[in-house]
């Protein structure tokens, strides 16, 4: 039996994940529930978030290795964004249906967050049928859907820049992944699964109506606030040695000067962020 060339491998055509193509199918499916009942602003987030990680993740598999400076603006920009949107839209409504309450489950949202993402490293010494990065961001994306999913179903007048801005970090998470992946010769296809996953669970979490109570109302928007605040927090871009940034930068050498140098564009992306989302909310109001 002849074995295929190198040159053939290259161009041969890429399989397509079972599992991410299943998911796929499914999210078009619950798509069709959300147009019947009138979903149509977790529908566009739900949308927006698998283009967002399919999009840069097939720009990550062509480039195979991550370009630094698209690193840091990718995720400055969405963890900016990340911080305000929770700051201005969610925090509010946590604390004026009960302040005590409110503030007890933005604690518990970081908190959880924290321990949550601190257990999930774990998964590296577990033997999984995914790789550990897709099962991580799969992970998240369906964690993170449910908390979208509860919070509009139950506050329908939230508008459409909150879920935007908290969906924006699946661009840069998509791309490094996709470029982590090809360089490794693993299936990036299996992207396809933490891409859909936002929007699998919030069309399905947004009928959870939750009790009239203020304390209990309080403690879900907050912990919804605390959850984004936390990753909005981690998706802060870190130029330091040892980061993600700097193992991009792939040079010999004295690395300090362009790491000095990202941490201005750190800086100014995550700011940029901020006030992009000043600016669309001044527009829209």
């Amino acid at each position: 039996m002849e074995l295929p060339t190198e040159s053939e491998e290259r161009h041969a055509a890429p399989r397509v994940s079972r599992v991410g193509l299943g998911a796929f199918a499914l999210l078009v499916a619950l798509s069709a529930y959300a147009v019947s009942v009138g979903l149509w602003k977790l529908l566009g987030i739900s949308w927006v978030a698998f283009a967002a990680m399919a999009g840069a993740g097939l720009v990550g598999r062509r480039s195979r290795d991550e370009n630094p400076t698209a690193l840091v603006w990718g995720y400055g920009l969405a963890s900016g964004a990340m911080v305000t949107s929770a700051a201005v839209f969610l925090l509010p409504s946590a604390i004026g249906h009960h302040a005590q309450f409110g503030g007890f489950g933005v604690a518990l949202g970081v908190l959880v967050g924290f321990g949550s993402h601190s257990i999930g490293h774990r998964l590296a010494h577990v033997e999984m049928p995914l790789d550990r990065t897709v099962a991580e961001l799969s992970a998240h994306a369906l964690a993170a859907g449910v908390v979208i999913g509860v919070v509009y179903g139950n506050m329908p007048e939230l508008g459409l820049l909150l879920g935007l801005a908290i969906v924006s970090h699946k661009g840069p998470a998509g791309y490094a992944a996709a470029a982590r992946l090809a360089r490794k010769g693993g299936d990036t296809t299996t992207l396809l699964l933490p891409a859909v996953g936002v929007g699998l669970t919030a069309i399905t979490a947004a009928s959870l109506q939750l009790p009239a109570a203020p304390a209990v109302r309080g403690v879900v928007f907050g912990f919804a606030t605390g959850i984004f605040l936390h990753v909005a927090m981690d998706f802060l871009p870190r130029c330091e040695l040892g980061s993600e940034i700097h193992d991009a930068l792939a040079v010999d050498g004295d690395a300090h000067a362009l790491l000095d140098r990202l941490r201005l564009h750190a800086v100014g992306s995550t700011v940029l962020g901020g006030v992009a989302v000043f600016v669309a909310w001044l527009a829209l109001a």
